[in-house]
């Protein structure tokens, strides 16, 4: 069963110029010095500059205990950059700005000639006075250990919570809140109005920014679109059900793909019975030490691996091979994905501040649905959250924060064709209130799309005229689809 929302997009990081060492810059009361910007999932070292600015961690109590934000700025090519730079919110919720922005580096790439780009991690997250919660083992986890029950649930949250009551209150690190600083690095850095790009979760925290400071807007893009009204989680297993469907039809329907490995679905239909039943053991080879280990492959193990194999193309066009190796007893290639892709992703999320956004503003709405018991995910992902939500501490939530929104501020959306997380329905039901909208579905592609073929160009000239109607998007209807892998090697022979 996964217990994680985070939706990390697949790419690899462009060099993103030369910052010396000893430079230090300041844009309005800021001032920057160079950093290193890291990602555990590539192996890439970015040059920026960064700072940090203060804020009171309860608004309402200014005097009280403040948190420091750490804002990073990724210079603009020019040396006369625009006035309105690009903020990047990052998604999850829980993920950290700074520390996921070289895997989409390249989407930002034509944007810097013009505009600085300044990357600020969420309250609760990365350098921002992160609400990690820890397992036993003293490490990052998103859940009670190995007990599902709701009782474990509600009391590792609790307990999690009371971990990090000497540093943080949980109740002030929701999205309301969190908007309220990155208008106040708008301010630090003497900026009339900023740019928009929010990813996954981002688009939740974007668009709830325009609703409460419409005037600090210039322009917004919105990557794997989450509509104001969703409970953040609440249809994931159906979502991925649709993307799976989808994947699965492409095999079926490719020569190549049915003859090596028939109908996917079928072999995850065996699998599924087959794990349900008794976790299976597989001696594989570790992805980052490269030892031989001994594990269990469990039903958990493929959900979450499956679940994410659909994130992006590359992984996804893995999956019909992968799946065929497991129904035939060979687990070696689920087991190692599922173990590096779980081992990033439980120390790219801050869990403590995903429970303060989820159950401050969704874990009330939360509804079991039966028809997602017999799915891949079933109904696990809802009830554990209500169940953590009962432990955990609520901040407060506006009458008007899941109101749909109506805007004449220019928005360009985004969407994957086969994204299991935010599906291109979504954005079609968010770019209704967006007078000056477009939405913009990329074929073959999953959950964030801004790197991907022609996209990069697309979204600066959005940023750069305002005008998405107008933008010439012919370039996505002949990207490549990348086809599925019939072996370990590829798709070739």
């Amino acid at each position: 069963m996964i217990k994680s929302y985070c939706a990390i997009a697949v790419g690899v990081a462009m060099a993103l110029g030369a910052v010396a060492a000893n430079a230090t810059r300041t844009v309005g009361s800021m001032v920057f010095t160079y950093c290193d910007l890291k990602s555990p999932a590539i192996a890439d070292v970015l040059g920026a500059q960064c700072t940090t600015l203060s804020v009171a961690e309860n608004p309402a109590a200014p005097e009280g205990r403040k948190i420091n934000l750490r804002v990073a700025l990724v210079p603009a090519k020019t040396a006369s950059p625009e006035p309105d730079p690009v903020f990047y919110l990052a998604g999850g919720p829980g993920q950290s700005a700074l520390d996921s922005f070289p895997i989409i580096a390249p989407g930002f790439e034509r944007m810097r000639e013009k505009r600085h780009i300044i990357l600020i991690d969420q309250r609760g997250t990365g350098g921002s006075n992160k609400l990690i919660c820890k397992g036993e083992d003293d490490k990052s986890s998103f859940s009670a250990e190995e007990d599902e029950s709701a009782e474990a649930q509600q009391a590792f949250a609790a307990k999690c919570a009371k971990q990090l009551s000497d540093h943080a209150d949980p109740r002030y690190y929701t999205t309301t809140v969190a908007v309220g600083d990155f208008d106040a690095v708008r301010k630090a850095l003497g900026a009339a109005k900023v740019n928009l790009v929010g990813g996954s979760y981002g688009t939740r925290a974007a668009q709830t920014y325009l609703r409460y400071y419409p005037d600090s807007i210039r322009s917004i893009i919105l990557d794997g679109v989450v509509p104001p009204s969703l409970a953040l989680g609440n249809e994931h297993a159906k979502n991925l059900e649709a993307a799976l469907a989808s994947i699965f039809k492409r095999c079926r329907e490719d020569a190549g793909c049915f003859k090596a490995f028939g109908d996917p679905a079928e072999d995850l239909g065996k699998l599924k019975l087959q794990l349900r039943s008794a976790a299976q053991p597989v001696h594989y080879r570790d992805t980052k030490s490269w030892m031989l280990r001994d594990e269990n492959f469990s039903f958990g193990h493929l959900a979450s691996t499956v679940r994410m194999f659909s994130y992006s193309p590359e992984p996804a066009a893995l999956l019909p091979y992968a799946l065929n190796e497991a129904a035939q007893g060979r687990f070696e290639t689920l087991m190692a994905q599922s173990d590096m892709i779980l081992g990033d992703l439980g120390e790219a999320i801050m869990h403590g501040m995903q429970l303060s956004v989820i159950c401050s503003e969704d874990g009330e709405r939360f509804v079991v649905d039966p028809a997602d018991a017999d799915s891949l995910l079933g109904t696990d992902m809802v009830t554990v959250m209500q169940a953590q939500c009962a432990g955990w501490p609520k901040g407060e939530r506006p009458k008007d924060f899941h109101d749909p929104i109506t805007s004449d501020v220019p928005v360009l959306l985004m969407s994957g064709e086969f994204d299991p997380v935010t599906p291109p329905r979504y954005g079609e039901e968010t770019a209704k209130g967006y007078r000056n909208g477009r939405h913009l579905v990329v074929r073959g592609r999953g959950h964030i799309v801004l790197t991907a073929g022609c996209m990069p160009k697309l979204a600066a000239e959005f940023i750069d005229k305002t005008d998405a109607k107008a933008l010439d998007a012919s370039c996505l209807d002949v990207m490549p689809v990348i086809p599925a892998f019939l072996n370990a090697n590829g798709w070739g022979p």
